[in-house]
């Protein structure tokens, strides 16, 4: 059995894929995720698991250099906005509208659907390297 902390198969295979530059997108229940883009569908029932729980799994295992987030998550969840910059206070954040980051989605390796149900609780994550 595994060790580390992303026990998830299918979740761990995606991020052990990953290679520099590489899109990997958690986000809340109610984001659509475009066709063809892998779902890894953590989901159980409202908030569980949280946003929060999820993004702080994969960030054990995940070199992260570059995130992604709608615009409006500043005004419609600060507090969501201020708890991801808590977890990655040295990563530089790209701002785009919520349309855009939705049709970003196309471009991830898999997206993680979360039981979340606070609103822009999305992410877009640029693996990074560790070397």
């Amino acid at each position: 059995m595994k060790k580390t902390t992303v026990i998830n198969s299918e979740l761990s295979t995606v991020i052990a894929g990953m290679g520099h530059m590489d899109w990997l997108s958690i986000g809340d229940a109610g984001m659509p995720v475009p066709m063809g883009t892998q779902k890894i569908d953590l989901a159980l029932t409202k908030q569980l698991p949280s946003f929060q729980d999820v993004l702080k799994n994969v960030l054990s295992e995940l070199a992260v250099q570059k995130i992604y987030l709608a615009e409006e998550i500043k005004t419609q969840n600060p507090e969501q906005l201020a708890a991801i910059q808590a977890l990655l206070p040295d990563v530089e954040v790209a701002f785009v509208p919520h349309s855009q980051l939705k049709q970003d989605l196309a471009k991830t390796h898999a997206f993680v659907r979360t039981g979340e149900m606070t609103p822009f609780s999305n992410i877009i994550l640029e693996s990074g390297v560790i070397f």
